[in-house]
């Protein structure tokens, strides 16, 4: 077994991970980052695209936005399609704040590239990865490769492997608590070789179920479908997808541009998160400790806000201050929770109108809702400071 030692062991080569390792090495603190994957299949992985512009600015405060200011488009309003018409909501006229449109492959690209241009140290294809000793003073990481079997002793472990990952096992069931919501339904994530058929984003709210149209770059776009629980990509032939994007979609003067469909996948619509997102020298960041269903488009912003905190506070420690890193968890989870109370009320609105067979009362409600939203401006105003996120200065 191949022994060598660090200060931060990095686990997962997300964005939060990525992030991570990146400012780790900025501030002179050693660290290695393994991933399972290989650096080609992280970097063409299709993802999130939305990036609020506070998570862009503290990007680019650190040095890692440079490419991602230059070109990606701007969002500064979206539109509600809803009983027949179209209700546009520009929400950076009322928050100042706009949405970056950057696809997550491409920042894990960028990431990838400025650490190990600059000689951080990356393990990609690493097998069998566990952890060990978490509550002692000298925890290590094993793991396996082609060249044999490793063993990194480290002071911490940043683990940002994501749902799948092995870091969140590692937190002791009798004092953690992962609160999970099921939302009943799925969505069909699609990819389409199509042009935008508009500059921003599409909310459909619809009897047959809720819809969504999301640019990514001039000739690819992200739509999604409103699924019944149970369905598998095999229900949703070609054909069925273009008539629902239709039908839930279009409106006099706004119709939707079709193209050959390149990803086609059900999603679990759920939300969990870890309490506390610590445990001994572990300490997990991004959907290692907490997933947001994409409705409102917060997960990768939830990872960077968790990697700028986890950051500063392991800078922190190795300037002679432990309290930032023993806060950790408490300073991550009031925005967690806020994302996740945003998501759940607008699936509300999105997912309920469609329930109009199965409960009169909630679809009604859900109607309302909307009403309400699109004939107040103070409404209007409350909706765009959560929609476009945590106003900071990061």
């Amino acid at each position: 077994m191949v022994a060598t030692r660090t200060a931060v062991v990095v686990v997962g080569a997300g964005p939060a991970g990525l992030t991570v390792a990146n400012l780790l090495r900025r501030a002179g603190i050693a660290c290695v980052l393994l991933e399972e994957r290989s650096r080609g299949f992280i970097e063409q992985r299709p993802r999130a695209g939305f990036i609020e512009e506070w998570a862009v600015r503290g990007l680019e405060a650190r040095g890692l936005g440079d490419k991602l200011v230059a070109t990606a488009p701007r969002h500064e309003e979206f539109e509600f399609r809803f009983a027949g018409q179209r209700h546009v909501v520009r929400y950076g006229d009322v928050t100042g704040q706009r949405h970056f449109v950057y696809p997550q492959q491409l920042l894990v690209t960028d990431l990838v590239a400025q650490y190990t241009d600059a000689g951080g140290e990356a393990v990609f294809g690493a097998r069998d990865v566990r952890l060990h000793d978490l509550t002692s003073d000298s925890p290590a990481v094993t793991f396996r490769t082609a060249d044999g079997e490793h063993r990194v002793d480290c002071d911490f472990v940043a683990g940002c492997d994501g749902a799948r990952g092995v870091s969140q096992g590692h937190l002791p069931p009798e004092t953690t608590v992962k609160a999970h919501h099921d939302y009943g339904i799925g969505w069909l994530a699609l990819l389409a070789e199509a042009p935008p058929s508009a500059d921003g984003v599409l909310f459909g709210i619809h009897p047959r179920g809720f819809a969504a149209h999301m640019a990514r770059t001039p000739t690819v776009t992200r739509f999604y479908l409103q699924t019944a629980p149970g369905e598998t990509e095999a229900d949703w032939p070609h054909e069925r997808v273009w008539e629902e994007l239709h039908a839930r979609l279009t409106v006099p003067g706004g119709d939707i541009v079709e193209g050959e469909l390149i990803e086609k996948r059900i999603l679990d619509m759920h939300n969990y998160v870890v309490e506390p997102m610590s445990h001994g020298r572990l300490h997990l960041a991004g959907e290692s400790a907490h997933l947001v269903a994409p409705i409102a488009a917060k997960g990768m912003n939830l990872a960077l806000h968790d990697a700028f905190l986890l950051t500063e506070a392991l800078q922190a420690h190795y300037a002679g201050d432990p309290t930032r890193l023993a806060g950790y968890s408490a300073a991550c989870l009031p925005l967690v929770w806020q994302y996740q109370e945003f998501s759940l009320w607008l699936s509300e609105i999105f997912h309920n109108t469609a329930a109009a067979t199965d409960n009169p009362f909630l679809a009604r409600i859900a109607e309302a809702r909307m009403r309400r939203l699109l004939g107040s401006p103070a409404a209007v105003a409350a909706f765009a400071e959560l929609y476009i996120g945590k106003n900071a200065d990061f």
